[in-house]
């Protein structure tokens, strides 16, 4: 696991923990983008790479990353890392982008039962992979108790609204839309939205999320 990369106030009431998606790094444009906007919403952010993608950025193999169920050891390492760091009264919740936020989800139920995280954020969860519609990734969501918040683009191509609506998802599980947006958020011209206002309108649901978790348990 590389260093943790902070972003914001790490003092702020709420930190979230992210991980990246399977094919770019935490530092890349649009997970930078986003952990800006989370840190002006009053958040702490802390990202980290899994170890395939460290590798990768360091010259070496580009075969595809392991199974997500592979990566929940680092990210569990990645947890007791910034727990390690939190001061008290601070919550953590923990996530990420696509399978960042799947891996995440994966571990978020054994974690949140330990009283270890708050909550879980996944920002475009891989339902199932394109053009596989029947191949879903939804087994361990029917049953999560973890608050959940799932910002998903609305033409998803990994999940859209006309599929994720009959998924049956756990009560614990919100499910916020990115308007006319794809994985990473974009909005086709035209229809009245745009990727500003979608990650704009993500961080404010992200932050919204957890004030209520603020005030449904107190740290």
């Amino acid at each position: 696991m590389a260093d943790i990369l902070s972003t914001g106030n790490q003092s702020s009431k709420t930190l979230i923990l992210l991980a990246a998606g399977a094919g770019a790094p935490v530092t890349s444009a649009w997970m930078e983008r986003m952990a800006g906007l989370l840190a002006d919403a009053g958040l702490g952010v802390v990202r980290f790479d899994f170890s395939y993608m460290i590798a990768r950025e360091d010259g070496g193999s580009r075969r595809p990353p392991p199974k997500a169920e592979k990566l929940v050891g680092e990210y569990e390492a990645a947890v007791a890392t910034v727990r390690g760091r939190m001061g008290k009264g601070q919550r953590l919740l923990i996530g990420g982008k696509s399978m960042g936020g799947r891996v995440a989800s994966l571990a978020a139920q054994s974690l949140f039962d330990a009283k270890a995280i708050a909550g879980l954020v996944c920002l475009g969860y891989p339902f199932h992979p394109p053009d596989k519609p029947d191949a879903l990734r939804t087994a361990h969501l029917k049953t999560l108790t973890c608050p959940a918040l799932i910002v998903q683009g609305e033409r998803d191509p990994f999940g859209g609204r006309s599929e994720v609506d009959g998924y049956g998802l756990a009560p614990a599980i919100e499910v916020r839309w990115a308007v006319d947006g794809d994985h990473d958020f974009r909005a086709r011209r035209g229809s009245g939205s745009t990727l500003a206002a979608n990650m704009q309108a993500a961080a404010g649901s992200i932050r919204a999320f957890a004030d209520g978790l603020a005030r449904a348990v107190p740290p």
